[in-house]
């Protein structure tokens, strides 16, 4: 379909024109957003330390084949493109909490380009409003701010969908076949950051593409170049590893597929309503301020006479709708539910709002540029505040300036945390991985109550030699004693008391 299909003879407003640059404003704004005070709150558990503490793993072993929480225990639980990325900025910017989440900060404006495109074909007249809005809301803005891999994945999510729009709205043949390659290269990014959960969408291009041309246009998606860019980026790594690791896809299948959408094993608000503890407070507050203009999108869509038109002019309305719908209620069936997994749908959600607001937002009128102007202040400053005035517990910057301050660590090769629990999902959760980069020390997870938690210790003692133990306080440091007997420890010292954690210098 060619792009004028899909415009509303609207012309471009001033904003809109070369002379104010819109995509550069729109670049400062994301680069403003994302960057300020981006480096001043300390990594907290249990997902930021364990992500850059496998960045960390991958740069100190040589191995970015196999993701790993320390020297000897692996982690496959997400595939490795988040790792990579966060590694080679701690590289290039040195091994501190700035260069951990300046990655993200640059995913945010990426992402806000990627709506710009998505508007130059949807939103012709003022491209630059959806990507306004994502910056501009309040849980894209703060999880920009988070390491996590929810980041990374809406930006591919939303490169895959522009990719689609750009085969649905074209120039010419060739700009069609551009944009389905375009679409399978995202969706392989996607793929290689947080498996089959990034092909959600293209669950909605699928039907929408269906409902809209019928079942058989949508080979039309499905080209050779789209195929092979998707199979190169998206299974690459997955056959190497499974080949290098053959109980790999098991564990895929198990754990990660079966587990997380089946099962309560991981923990995350499962249940009948779990769904809507989590995922509601997200989308009702996180979408500030847009909650009159999002009030109007969603009146229109449940209205009869609206979806006619929309049919008949093949609107872009019923897709957006669709690549919010198709994957929330899978978020919503599965049993694994954390608020970052709504990230993605705040892409539709923003092209929602622009459709809404393209008449009714105008920058050139002064009050509205205040406005503006008075939010990115409020957001910024939030963002601020929050950096220097909240040190929970599971701040591990703070907590590794409490141990260094306790603890003499020049002698010391590694960290050892001993976990009361059986569940190796507890040792994810409740391990500060993030005092690897604080401590500049690998850091081991050990479960205690698993049969293999004695051996764990000891296998850590023997490679590290001179080690700092953390041992849970419902534990009684002298119920490891027999295991330390069996590693041979030639000394075990009490250092003290952290946080009621008993603290030993091990000598193995």
């Amino acid at each position: 379909m060619p792009q004028s299909a899909l415009n509303d003879g609207s012309s471009p407003g001033l904003v809109g024109n070369s002379r104010h640059r819109p995509l550069l404003w729109l670049i400062l704004l994301g680069l403003v957003l994302g960057f300020a005070f981006q480096g001043t709150r300390g990594l907290w558990s249990p997902d930021e330390g364990r992500y850059v503490g496998a960045a960390l793993q991958m740069l100190d072993s040589g191995n970015y084949l196999a993701p790993g929480y320390s020297p000897s225990e692996l982690n496959f639980s997400k595939p490795p493109l988040t790792y990579w990325v966060i590694a080679g900025s701690l590289q290039v910017f040195g091994r501190n909490t700035w260069a951990a989440r300046a990655p993200y900060a640059i995913a945010l404006v990426l992402t806000m380009w990627v709506l710009y495109a998505m508007g130059k074909r949807l939103v012709p007249e003022k491209p630059w409003l959806p990507g306004l809005i994502y910056g501009c809301t309040l849980f894209p803005f703060f999880t920009a701010n988070i390491i996590s891999t929810d980041v990374f994945l809406t930006l591919f999510e939303g490169l895959a969908v522009l990719g689609f729009v750009r085969s649905i709205v074209f120039d010419g043949e060739r700009d069609r076949r551009q944009g389905v390659t375009v679409m399978w290269l995202g969706f392989g990014l996607a793929f290689l950051t947080k498996g089959p959960p990034g092909l959600l969408p293209l669950l909605a291009i699928l039907i929408y593409a269906a409902s809209r041309d019928g079942w058989r246009s949508m080979g039309r998606l499905f080209t050779l170049p789209g195929i092979a860019a998707f199979l190169v980026v998206g299974f690459t790594w997955y056959l190497l590893a499974a080949w290098r690791y053959p109980w790999l896809l098991h564990y895929f299948l198990h754990q990660e597929v079966y587990g997380r959408i089946f099962t309560a094993v991981h923990r995350r608000h499962p249940g009948l309503f779990g769904w809507a503890v989590v995922y509601l407070p997200v989308l009702i507050l996180g979408s500030l301020p847009w909650w009159p203009a999002l009030f109007r999108a969603v009146r229109s869509s449940i209205s009869r006479v609206q979806w006619r038109s929309w049919y008949r002019q093949h609107a872009i309305e019923p897709f957006l709708l669709l690549w919010f719908l198709v994957p929330f209620v899978v978020f919503c069936l599965s049993q694994s539910r954390l608020p970052l997994y709504v990230l993605p749908l705040f892409l539709p959600l923003s092209l929602l709002v622009a459709l809404q607001l393209r008449d009714r937002i105008d920058l050139q009128v002064p009050r509205q540029r205040v406005m503006l102007c008075l939010w990115v202040i409020a957001l910024v400053a939030a963002k601020g505040a929050a950096a220097y005035a909240m040190h929970p517990a599971e701040d591990n910057r703070q907590a590794a300036r409490e141990i260094a301050a306790m603890t003499p660590l020049q002698d010391v090769a590694a960290v050892i945390v001993i976990v009361n629990t059986d569940a190796m999902y507890a040792i994810e959760e409740q391990t500060p991985w993030g005092l690897r980069l604080y401590l500049n020390k690998p850091v081991y997870g050990v479960a205690w109550r698993t049969p293999e938690g004695a051996a764990s210790l000891c296998s850590a003692i023997r490679e590290q030699h001179q080690t700092l133990v953390i041992v849970d306080h419902a534990i009684d440091p002298a119920a490891i004693q027999p295991a330390l007997a069996s590693c041979q420890v030639r000394a075990a010292d009490p250092l003290g008391s952290w946080r009621g954690n008993a603290l030993l210098r091990m000598q193995g």
